[in-house]
């Protein structure tokens, strides 16, 4: 009888496990994923706040368990607060008769899931209900300009913020927030002449934020980057005028709030696109103006002092920018390629990388130099790694064949590409303004510098691209 009990109960459970696979298999067939929900009655508010505080928890989790957050770290928790809303999400469409405030919330788990359809299709639902508050409405408005903008719906996205700007309540950060969403996909579109209404008033609205101690939620790099963009996009459109009221009305944000940094941003700028724009002596006619100017804008002497160091520290620069590059100069070795003259470079875009072994923010760049030789050496591109003995490798003191032997070493582990040019002093530097590293230095097909900047960021390296692109563009 115990044989035949537990064959019976062998059977039923053989049963029941073929009849899971079949309705797992029938829904395959049909074309449908099986999609588990886990049920969760908590109101579609808590389901939002838990998502959204997310991240914040758990960098105060690292922090009391003393763990670096790290740059694999934070990109793993991001990628898991999206996950998580998105799970969120789906507990929430799973129920039936969602009230307006319900949508809302639901909508902003799309959001912060990154699922751009589903939040302007939530968005639309919830804005198409009766029962919704001015300022739930307003804020859903303004969500849904940044989602059409992202998704290159500018009809749509100017309607809505035309909607939003004839309603209450208005806020300064969602306004600032649409126009800046707005402008920058319009440029993405190479649209300037469309995108300069946006990007002024996303930066005039900036300046009014960052002014006003009652209102201050952004800080200077908020309008640093709306600066750049209503600067981008007079640049683009030809509008020099306009062009320099940006980076004049970013000086003087600057001066005003004491910050001899973006001072400097803002009058290194405007002497640069002098130059570009074939300005030159107009241009070096401004660094000395901005080197009187700033002894009146900036209020304390520390911050003249930092502001009047920066601009001398370009001096070198401004002056090479848009002459010829200088020939290398006590070039000791040369390798794995064969030594040339930068004017046999001619025809090429040439990016000089200034660097040292010891130089910890020269490492940054090491990603984006190997993508770029990788991907543009066949449309005429080409980067030098210059650098010098400095009589150290590995952490002790070494010879000249000793340091070579380290540099050739230090190229196959990190696996850079490109060629390696050793200096036997200080020349070549002083002769490019590469006294601080990293120093880039971009050549034109016709042997000009274009472009020289040193130290490395992400900001920095997305300019420099930019501006590879647009010299092999050139022919």
């Amino acid at each position: 009888m115990e044989l035949i009990r537990k064959a019976d109960s062998i059977m039923k459970l053989y049963v029941v496990t073929i009849i899971l696979l079949l309705a797992v298999s029938a829904a395959g067939q049909s074309g449908r994923a099986v999609k588990t929900v886990v049920t969760d009655e908590r109101p579609v508010k808590e389901l939002f706040e838990e998502a959204n505080n997310y991240r914040r928890i758990k960098y105060e989790e690292f922090e009391k368990k003393k763990i670096g957050v790290s740059k694999f770290l934070r990109e793993q928790t991001e990628r898991d607060q999206k996950q998580l809303a998105a799970k969120l999400a789906a507990t929430a469409e799973a129920r039936k008769n969602l009230k307006p405030d319900d949508l809302y919330y639901l909508a902003l788990l799309h959001w912060i899931a990154e699922n751009l359809d589903a939040t302007s299709e939530t968005l639309a639902k919830f804005l198409g209900q009766n029962d919704r508050t001015p300022e739930r409405t307003q804020t859903a408005r303004s969500l849904q300009v940044v989602v059409d903008a992202k998704q290159k719906k500018f009809d749509s996205a100017v309607a809505t913020l035309t909607e939003y700007q004839k309603s209450e309540p208005k806020k300064p950060s969602e306004s600032l927030r649409m126009n800046s969403e707005l402008a920058k996909a319009l440029l993405a579109e190479k649209q300037p002449a469309k995108a300069t209404l946006y990007a002024e008033e996303a930066f005039s609205i900036s300046r009014k934020l960052v002014a006003d101690p009652t209102l201050r939620t952004v800080g200077l790099d908020i309008v640093y980057d709306n600066a750049m963009l209503a600067f981008d996009a007079n640049r683009l459109s030809n509008n020099i005028e306009r062009a320099e009221k940006a980076l004049e009305n970013l000086r003087l944000t600057a001066a005003s709030l004491g910050n001899s940094v973006f001072y400097f941003y803002g009058a290194d700028k405007l002497i640069t696109y002098r130059i570009e724009t074939g300005r030159k002596p107009l241009a070096l006619e401004t660094f000395v103006s901005m080197l009187a100017a700033a002894t009146k804008e900036l209020p304390l002497e520390g911050q003249r002092a930092d502001a009047i160091k920066r601009i001398r520290n370009r001096e070198k620069h401004y002056k090479l920018l848009g002459e010829p590059a200088p020939e290398f100069v006590a070039v000791d070795k040369w390798f794995p390629g064969t030594p040339v003259k930068v004017a046999d470079l001619k025809g090429k875009v040439v990016l000089v990388d200034f660097w040292a072994t010891w130089c910890a923010p020269c490492f940054d760049a090491f990603p984006s130099l190997i993508e770029w030789h990788t991907d543009l050496r066949d449309q005429g591109f080409e980067i030098i790694g210059f650098t010098r003995y400095y009589g150290q490798g590995e952490g002790r003191p070494v010879t000249e064949p000793e340091e070579i032997a380290f540099l050739q070493r230090f190229k196959t582990k990190y696996k850079l590409p490109y060629d390696f040019v050793v200096g036997k002093d200080q020349s070549t530097q002083l002769l490019y303004g590469a006294t601080a590293l990293p120093t880039a230095v971009l050549i034109d097909r016709k042997g000009v510098i274009r472009y020289i900047e040193a130290g490395t960021s992400s900001s920095r390296l997305v300019e420099m691209r930019e501006m590879i692109s647009k010299l092999l563009a050139e022919k």
